[in-house]
C-alpha cells in the first residue's frame, strides 16, 4: 500500500518509515522538520523509489489538501506531534497547536480524500498516541484499552484531545480509524533530550546524569523497532474503530534504567568507570506521574504481536548504537539548548 506517514523524520516515525519501505510499501513522509526531526534518520531509504518526502506542517490545511490530492495515499499513520513533557510544561501553546489543531486539520484532509475516492473500505487512518493519556498508576495495576483518560501534563492532555478527535471523526463521519497507545520508546535515533540518550551522552562527556526526585518512577520500556513492527501490524490487521495498547513487557524504575546503562558503559569504557558516580538527583518535575504499565494482551491475542527484545537486549543495542554513531548525535548536541533538558519524560 501507499502510506502517508506524518512525523517520519522523528524518532518513532523514522523507524516506521524504514520498516515500511523495507516491507515494500510506498511511503510519503510528511514532516515539518522541527527541532526534533532529522532527515538523517531516514537516510537509508532516501534514494528508494518507494520513498517521497514532503516538507509541510500538518496545521497547514492547504498543504495537507495538496499532498493528499497529489499522493493519493491508501492509508495514514499519524505520528507528528510535540512530544516532550518538559517542553510542554515550559511552553504548552505549541503542544495545543500541533497536537490538537494539527490533528484536526489532518483528519479533515484525510476525510476529504477518503470521501473523494468514494470511501474505499481499505482506507485507514491510524493515530499513534501514548499511554500517558491514562494518567498515573499506583504500585499495582495495568493500563488497558478501557482505562479512563486522566492526563496530568500539557503534553498528555494534548494527546488525549487528539485521541478524542480521531474517534469523533470515526463516529461522526465514518472515517476508518484505529488508535494505538504505546509505552516509553527507546532505541537508535532517539533525540538527545530523553532519559536514555541523556544518560549515555552525559556519561560519555563526564557530566552529571540528572535523575528526577528519587528515581523511583516506573515506566514500561518498548524498543522502537518493536513498536514500529506493532504499528504496521495494527495498520494491516487492526479492527476499525478499535484501540490497541502497545507495551514492551519491561517495567523498570528510572533509577534502574540509569544504573543498567551505566553498567553497560562501564563494560565498554572501563577507563571511565564507574559511570554511576555521575548520577545526581534533582528536584522532581511538576506533576510527575508515578507509574505507567501496559496490558498488551489485546494486540497479542488479536494480532499476534509481542515485543521481541528484552530490556537488557534493547539497552545493549541502544548503547552500542550511540557509541557507533557519533556523527549522528554530535551535530545535534551542538545546537543551542539541545541536551540541556533533564529528559526524564
Amino acid at each position: 500500500m501507499k502510506i502517508l506517514i506524518t512525523g517520519g523524520c522523528g524518532f518513532i516515525g523514522s523507524a516506521v518509515v524504514r520498516q515500511a519501505v523495507a516491507a515494500g510499501h510506498g511511503v510519503v513522509n510528511v514532516d515539518k522538520l522541527t527541532y526534533a526531526a532529522n532527515p538523517a534518520n531516514v537516510a537509508s531509504v532516501t534514494n528508494s523509489p518507494l520513498y517521497t518526502f514532503e516538507e509541510a506542517d500538518i496545521c497547514d490545511a492547504d498543504a495537507m489538501a495538496r499532498i493528499f490530492a497529489e499522493q493519493a495515499p491508501d492509508a495514514v499513520m499519524h505520528l507528528a506531534a510535540e512530544s516532550h513533557v518538559d517542553r510542554s510544561i515550559d511552553g504548552p501553546g505549541a503542544f495545543i497547536h500541533t497536537n490538537i489543531t494539527g490533528t484536526a486539520t489532518l483528519l479533515q484532509a484525510a476525510r476529504g480524500h477518503w470521501e473523494g475516492q468514494g470511501k474505499p473500505e481499505t482506507f485507514r487512518f491510524h493515530h499513534v498516541s501514548t499511554d500517558e493519556v491514562y494518567g498515573s498508576l499506583g504500585a499495582e495495576g495495568l493500563f488497558t484499552e478501557e482505562t479512563p483518560y486522566d492526563p496530568r501534563s500539557p503534553y498528555s492532555a494534548s494527546k488525549a484531545s487528539s485521541d478524542h478527535l480521531v474517534r469523533a471523526w470515526g463516529e461522526t463521519y465514518g472515517l476508518p480509524i484505529v488508535v494505538t497507545n504505546c509505552s516509553n520508546n527507546y532505541g537508535p535515533f532517539h533525540f538527545p533530550e530523553k532519559l536514555i540518550p541523556v544518560i549515555i551522552l552525559n556519561a560519555l562527556h563526564g557530566r552529571e546524569i540528572p535523575v528526577y526526585g528519587t528515581g523511583e518512577n516506573v515506566r514500561d520500556w518498548l524498543y522502537v523497532e518493536d513498536h514500529a513492527t506493532a504499528l504496521l501490524t495494527v495498520l494491516r490487521k487492526g479492527r476499525l474503530g478499535e484501540t490497541y495498547n502497545i507495551g514492551g513487557n519491561a517495567e523498570a524504575q528510572n533509577i534502574q534504567i540509569v544504573r543498567r546503562v551505566c553498567a553497560l558503559l562501564d563494560e565498554r569504557h572501563p577507563e571511565q568507570a564507574p559511570h554511576d558516580r555521575l548520577i545526581t538527583f534533582v528536584t522532581d518535575r511538576p506533576g510527575h506521574d508515578f507509574r505507567y504499565a501496559i496490558d498488551a494482551s489485546k494486540i497479542r491475542d488479536e494480532l499476534d504481536w509481542e515485543p521481541t527484545l528484552t530490556i537488557d537486549e534493547g539497552l545493549s543495542r541502544t548503547v552500542d548504537w550511540y557509541l557507533d554513531n557519533r556523527d549522528w548525535w554530535e551535530p545535534l548536541l551542538a545546537r543551542e539548548g539541545v541536551g540541556t533538558r533533564l529528559g526524564t519524560g
